[in-house]
């Protein structure tokens, strides 16, 4: 009686026993099936890759020449161009090919010896596409037809072809090598399929304990189905939101490039009010001494000197705005890069601090100047967004002696090295490897297209030099292009440059500082203007010496008494007895408003005026804490007014008439217009 139960229950231990062996020897084989299907796939994916990449390669090589045959024959710069562009599309495919199948080194052989290939062919056609530009239509047809038949394409077409068969080869070693895992995984499994059939069947004769472990079994399989139902409909509804995600992101793309001008354009339009103020300025102050010659010629001098920089701003805008092809010409690098310190420093803000480095020998480079600043400026901004807009940026112009393939494929020969360094978060190595990509960026959607850095390396590449990139995580990044060394003895277009430039310091914190709207003052003409009985002692702060020598001969006009500070840093020792400040806003060591605030704490009655040119609701604004606020260009007509308007309100504030109007009239007229 007793053997029965025990010999069940060692028949379902076994039988338990034997189950769990072969359903884990079902898992391990099915398993590892399955990785050896997933290998065979991505080699199979890469070879296709390959393949398709070499023929697409081929298919642009042949596209490039058929449009520099219709440039020769027609004249026609648009095919012109268009031979161009897919001359630099085959470039790019060829060096994409050579990272895929690169590996081996037979393959590294082959494809160091298809790189000269192609640069051969492409001189023989830049040949070509030089004397139809010129005119030469019957040589450059001449030399058309009789580079179809060179050995560089056809070593080229030999090369592709051969990497073709050459991976066709291995996909079907790879392919082969697939099926016989599959096969060996499939007889695993049918034997392990009738090892379990045999033990299900003898677990079946063990009752109802047995009968109750299958349907628990069928009960967790159903429940497996329903889990991968669950998962397949989560993957579509990823996919979906993928596909909106990127069609957003399209949308997306032009908000971002007027955000980018709205950004410049907001420097620019304060440059231009400094301008005019210097120009309204010097324009009134000729009028009320034009019975005296020195003085009248001085602030005509001085209302010319600010017209003749907007006019200088006006042009480089236009020059840097512009959307044409190459223009290749003899350029001093460090001259250029001092050139555009300005633009750089209104673009990327007051919280990076640009120091800008020449000592390249006096040494030249032909390039398209345009193209190269707005490569510059496209890495400065790349550093000023790493660094969270505020930290060090250095660029560097220096002249080096590079070895054959000493930096990625450049040839051995003097260069030019300008360098971007900064000192933000850095790159992680599998960003630094894609970083040169085409719509590759880290950035959030909104913010990069990914094709900044891509047209950085096309332009560099396109003048024979090479794109070095120095970075790691938390270091900062810096990229040097190399641009080869033009020969000496040719003219420059670019004005000598000192042998290095001064750095601008980087502002300091804001202090905190109570919030009250602020109060734009209107520009009123004289007339309805108050007119104060007495000298006030006014401290003008302003970085542009211009505007501050402006600002300072209008309020000697007005009969006041004013005293020029050029640092807000130092703004504390000049201080004095002054009766006002009247301070720029936007400042490179320090803005107005936090230089007010420290006064503030030393004299809180004293009065303030903002001067300012940027554009916006400045009576909005709380970091001018309710000081009155005057626009640029002013005339002293709104200048006079603007200083009533700040005594008034310091004698509010104080309740004492601290700036009282010289008739009873007057006063009320002037307590109106606050």
């Amino acid at each position: 009686m007793g053997d029965g139960p025990r010999w069940r229950t060692w028949a379902l231990v076994a039988t338990a026993i034997l189950g769990v062996v072969t359903a884990a020897a079902m898992v391990l084989v099915l398993g590892e099936a399955n990785r050896q299907r997933e290998r065979a796939s991505l080699a199979q994916g890469r070879s296709y890759g390959v393949m398709v990449l070499s023929r697409t390669l081929a298919g642009t090589i042949a596209r490039s020449e058929a449009s520099l045959g219709r440039y020769v024959i027609s004249g026609d710069r648009d095919q012109g161009q268009l031979y161009s562009d897919q001359w630099r599309m085959a470039a790019a495919q060829l060096d994409r090919l050579g990272k895929l199948t690169g590996r081996q080194e037979d393959r590294r052989r082959t494809f160091a010896a298809l790189h000269r290939a192609f640069d051969a062919r492409g001189a023989e056609l830049s040949v070509i596409a030089l004397s139809t530009r010129y005119g030469k239509n019957a040589q450059a047809l001449a030399r058309y037809y009789k580079a179809r038949g060179a050995p560089s394409l056809r070593f080229i077409d030999r090369a592709l072809d051969g990497v073709n068969r050459d991976e066709r080869r291995l996909l079907d070693r790879r392919t082969g090598a697939a099926l016989a895992a599959a096969a060996r995984a499939a007889t695993a499994a049918r034997v392990l399929s009738v090892f379990g059939m045999l033990i299900v069947l003898a677990a079946i004769l063990l009752g109802w304990l047995v009968v109750r472990a299958l349907a628990e079994r069928a009960t967790a399989r159903g429940e497996v189905e329903a889990a991968d139902l669950r998962s397949a409909e989560l993957a579509d509804a990823v996919a979906h939101a993928t596909t909106e995600l990127r069609a957003q992101e399209a949308k997306l793309r032009q908000a971002q490039k007027m955000d980018a001008v709205g950004q410049l354009t907001g420097g620019i339009a304060h440059d231009f009010n400094n301008m005019l103020a210097v120009v309204i300025g010097g324009i009134e102050l000729a009028r009320r001494h034009a019975d005296d010659p020195v003085e009248l010629a001085r602030h005509l001098e001085s209302a010319e000197d600010g017209a003749t920089r907007a006019a200088a701003l006006t042009r480089r805008l236009l020059a840097f705005s512009r959307d044409e092809g190459l223009r290749p010409e003899v350029v001093d690098p460090v001259a250029l890069v001092a050139g555009m310190s300005e633009l750089m420093d209104r673009t990327l803000g007051d919280g990076v601090t640009t120091r800008v480095l020449g000592h390249a020998a006096n040494w030249r480079v032909c390039v398209d100047r345009v193209q190269l600043e707005n490569a510059l400026l496209n890495l400065a901004v790349n550093a000023r967004d790493a660094m969270d807009g505020r930290g060090d940026l250095t660029v560097r112009a220096t002249a080096v002696t590079l070895l054959e393939h000493e930096v990625g494929r450049c040839r051995a020969g003097e260069y030019v090295a300008l360098a971007v360094a900064d000192t933000g978060c850095g790159m992680a190595p599998e960003v630094a490897e894609r970083v040169f990509e085409p719509f590759f960026t880290t950035k959030e959607v909104g913010r990069g297209t990914g094709l900044g850095m891509s047209q950085v390396f096309a332009l560099v590449r396109q003048q024979g030099g090479e794109v070095g990139l120095e970075t790691s995580a938390g270091r900062g990044t810096t990229v040097t292009l190399y641009l080869p060394r033009h020969a000496e003895g040719a003219a420059t277009s670019a004005a000598p440059a000192p042998a290095s430039l001064p750095a601008i310091p980087a502002p300091l914190p804001a202090a905190a500082q109570p919030v009250r709207p602020a109060q734009p003052v209107a520009d009123q003409p004289v007339a309805d203007q108050p007119r104060d009985a007495r000298r006030l002692r006014i401290l003008v702060v302003e970085d542009d010496p211009r505007v501050l020598a402006s600002t300072v001969g209008a309020l000697k006009a007005l009969g006041h008494d004013p005293a020029a500070c050029d640092d807000p840093l130092v703004a504390p020792d000049a201080l004095g007895d002054a009766d006002l400040v009247l301070s720029d806003v936007q400042m490179p060591r320090q803005t107005g408003p936090d230089m007010v605030s420290g006064l503030l704490e030393r004299r809180p009655g004293l009065a303030v005026l903002y001067v300012t040119g940027y554009a916006g609701d400045a009576g909005r604004d709380a970091q001018y804490a309710g000081h009155p606020v005057l626009r640029k260009p002013f005339t002293l007509a709104g200048l006079e007014r603007a200083l009533g308007t700040a005594m008034t309100d310091r004698a509010a504030n104080d309740g004492a008439a601290a700036y009282r109007s010289d008739t009873p009239e007057r006063g009320a007229a002037h307590a109106a217009a606050v």
